[in-house]
């Protein structure tokens, strides 16, 4: 099925049978007052804007791409222009929560639109959604509530920096909550820090390497059922160091092995370890070990 495409936030107002939006750029809409949830022909959508949702108070189940879902507390998700979100939804649906839409030409120019492209969550998939306690949906709500009433009031030049001064702070929030998310899912994050060191070690253990070259962030969040945002920005909060650097951590490793305990030749060992040019491994190995990789092997000569 072809998605549809939303192209303004006036259209989105429209196809949902709500009043016109009171800005044409940005809109915060209820969830209480969309009754269009099974229109068939929004089951596959684009919106080229930003999206940001916490949903709540389901009553029955929705299902993003492969996976059904409740909201009985409050769960957000954030899509950024151009992603295709697919969603079945049963019938007699009640839904509440709210829903910030901003377009792209609201932000342009601003700070803001550069800094909004840093936030990782808007490419997380929607199983790894922000589970909110009810203390965050409250300040969430607030944020909400007071990009509203700013559009809402009289508009003047001040109007469009209030607004982006709400947004920012929204999405410094939703950083802030999901670090702690990372943080409190300990016995998740064991087993993938488990999961993901098994995973390196054994690609470089076997032919993959040699086969497929060295493992991409791409890789390892598939193998892992996490998207590659999501891996690299759980790992850094909780270690320091993105998926990249766990991988670069691992050939390194595996370099100093093969060097203190073989004769293989650099070139033999780059190729091993998937680089297609020793020159790319040496210059790999010296920056995180200041040596070359042949100093390192005289070294323990």
């Amino acid at each position: 099925m072809k998605p549809y495409v939303f192209n303004s936030v006036s259209e989105l107002h429209r196809r949902l049978g709500i009043p016109k939006p009171e800005h044409p750029l940005v809109s915060v809409i209820r969830f209480e007052d969309i009754t269009c949830f099974t229109d068939e022909s929004l089951r596959s959508v684009v919106y080229n804007f930003y999206c940001i949702a916490v949903k709540k108070n389901f009553e029955g189940k929705m299902k993003y791409g492969q996976h059904y879902y409740d909201f009985d507390e409050g769960v957000m998700t954030f899509f950024a222009p151009g992603q295709v979100i697919t969603t079945e939804i049963v019938p007699d649906l009640k839904l509440s929560g709210w829903w910030l839409v901003v377009h792209p030409d609201f932000i342009q120019g601003r700070q803001l639109a550069s800094r909004i492209k840093s936030y990782g969550y808007f490419s997380y998939a929607v199983n790894e959604a922000l589970h909110l306690s009810e203390k965050e949906e409250e300040i969430i709500e607030i944020s909400m509530k007071n990009i509203r009433n700013e559009y809402q009031s009289s508009m003047d030049h001040y109007s469009q920096d209030l607004i982006l001064s709400h947004m920012d702070l929204l999405l410094n929030y939703c950083n802030r909550f999901y670090n702690r998310q990372f943080i409190t899912r300990s016995q998740a994050v064991n087993d993938l820090l488990s999961k993901l060191e098994m995973l390196l070690t054994n690609y470089f253990s076997g032919d993959l390497a040699q086969e497929n070259g060295l493992p991409t962030v791409q890789y390892l969040a598939s193998e892992l059922h996490y998207s590659p945002t999501y891996l690299s920005d759980m790992l850094r909060t909780l270690t320091g160091q993105g998926a990249q650097h766990h991988i670069q951590q691992t050939v390194i490793e595996k370099a100093k092995e093969y060097l203190t305990t073989t004769t293989l030749t650099i070139s033999e060992i780059a190729y091993l370890l998937g680089f297609e040019h020793p020159q790319s491994f040496n210059k790999l190995f010296k920056r995180k070990t200041s040596l070359a990789p042949l100093e390192f092997r005289q070294s323990f000569n």
